[in-house]
């Protein structure tokens, strides 16, 4: 599984609906996986930082190539990828998104 797909499923909430597109059920559209690329893309990116907003991460950055959302820092060449970095290390270290509770936030 990658960075990406990771983070569309853990902390997005998309549900993998067919080899190559996510559905997400709160907004009721498919989005492809190329059309998703939050690494390269700092409108993509932001759609994690606003959904870990919501489960009351706090973000952070330098604005260019470092982000965190509270103790869970990324690095990268731009700062979507840091962001995804970020997100990716709160899903390997934090296990509020893999639980059940991540969802109860959400609704």
């Amino acid at each position: 599984m990658t960075k990406t797909d990771a983070i569309a499923r853990r902390i997005l909430g998309w549900k993998l609906n067919r080899w190559d597109r996510w559905f997400d059920y709160e907004k009721g559209v498919f989005i492809y996986d190329s059309e998703f690329q939050p690494e390269q893309n700092l409108v993509h990116a932001m759609l994690i930082v606003e959904r870990l907003e919501k489960l009351g991460y706090s973000f952070s950055s330098n604005g260019v190539s470092e982000a965190s959302f509270n103790q869970f820092k990324g690095a990268g060449e731009n700062l979507p990828e840091a962001i995804t970095n970020a997100a990716y290390a709160i899903i390997e270290n934090d296990s509020v998104v893999s639980s059940t509770s991540l969802w109860r936030k959400l609704s």
